[in-house]
């Protein structure tokens, strides 16, 4: 069970308009979206701002998408936070443009160098470093000037912690994985 029980339909007017901005009208919000929207406030300011939107938090379409997933999804495991993980993955992971099989090694201790490039590959090692201790060495560094420029660098760090503080905020709630239902509302 949820520790902080989500909104329920009927939605408040506002909060109805907010997630039409975000989901189809056919659909249930996310449990999360409707967990953090018991806080109206905040819930409204993220999505008013732009911090939140249809493809998750700070999507200003300045990454490719596929890399931006594929950092999403290396910092849900990286966190472990199966619950946003998911919710990536059976809603828009492969229309981001990343493979079943690309989905899958998200979650490899070491990924399959088969399956990613040179530049993915040390977009994982960013993610990898920086969740679970904070601290990007200097050889890391380096390796990721060699394929990323700083604007990027700093878009990408920004993402991660994003998804971090969404992970913490998973393990307070604890949200009800989400059965993508049709909504009645």
């Amino acid at each position: 069970m949820p520790r902080i029980e989500p909104v329920a339909a009927p939605y408040s007017a506002p909060l109805a308009e907010r997630f039409a901005r975000l989901i189809p009208p056919s659909m249930t919000p996310p449990a999360i979206f409707r967990t953090v929207a018991r806080n109206e406030g905040l819930f409204i300011h993220l999505v008013d701002s732009g911090l939140l939107g249809p493809t998750g938090l700070l999507d200003r379409r300045a990454l490719p998408p596929a890399l931006r997933e594929l950092l999403i999804l290396r910092t849900c495991f990286a966190a472990r936070n199966d619950y946003e993980w998911h919710l990536h993955v059976d809603t828009i992971s492969e229309r981001m443009g990343l493979s079943r099989a690309q989905i899958a090694d998200t979650r490899s201790a070491a990924p399959d160098p088969a399956l990613w490039s040179e530049r993915e590959r040390a977009a994982m090692a960013l993610v990898d470093a920086l969740v679970p201790a904070i601290a990007v060495s200097d050889s890391l560094f380096s390796h990721l000037r060699e394929h990323f420029d700083d604007p990027t660098l700093i878009e990408m760090t920004q993402l991660v912690g994003l998804y971090t503080g969404a992970a913490m905020l998973v393990a307070l709630t604890r949200p009800q994985r989400d059965v993508l239902t049709v909504s009645t509302c």
